[in-house]
């Protein structure tokens, strides 16, 4: 494996970022990120990220999305990264985590998500930048 690019996972804010014109930096960290994941296959999302998007651009946006182009994002950018659903096991491994880290119950599920589908980073602004899962690695890709 060594040599092999990575699978990565992007949390939620990263997608809600691409639409935040008034914060440029994150705004063009957050493109880079979505557009390298789309770019090279290697970008992953589970279907908890797919709600809080859509749930946040319907709702939380500034100006909200219509339902129209909630659908075209869904099609053509979360869609091709979807790769982990809901099932038994990762529920258990959420628990898991939760038991071993004490976050909350919805962070450790993005955790477990990124766990059951092999990455070893997970980029998000939420969590401890560092923290490490095994071989996952939080990452807040904000940071300075």
């Amino acid at each position: 494996m060594s040599g092999s690019p990575a699978r990565f996972f992007l949390d939620t804010n990263i997608f809600v970022y691409t639409f935040d014109a008034t914060s440029h930096i994150e705004n063009a960290k957050a493109r880079e990120l979505v557009e390298m994941a789309l770019t090279t296959g290697l970008g992953v999302v589970s279907h908890q990220v797919v709600q809080e998007f859509l749930n946040a651009a319907t709702s939380k946006f500034a100006v909200p999305l219509s339902p129209s182009d909630c659908r075209s994002y869904l099609e053509h950018v979360l869609v091709p990264l979807w790769r982990v659903w809901p099932n038994p096991a990762l529920f258990f491994r959420a628990l898991e985590v939760q038991e071993r880290s004490g976050y909350g119950f919805y962070d450790c599920l993005i955790v477990a998500a990124a766990l059951v589908a092999g990455c070893h980073t997970l980029y998000t602004q939420d969590l401890q930048h560092g923290r490490r899962f095994d071989s996952l690695a939080v990452v807040d890709p904000f940071l300075g």
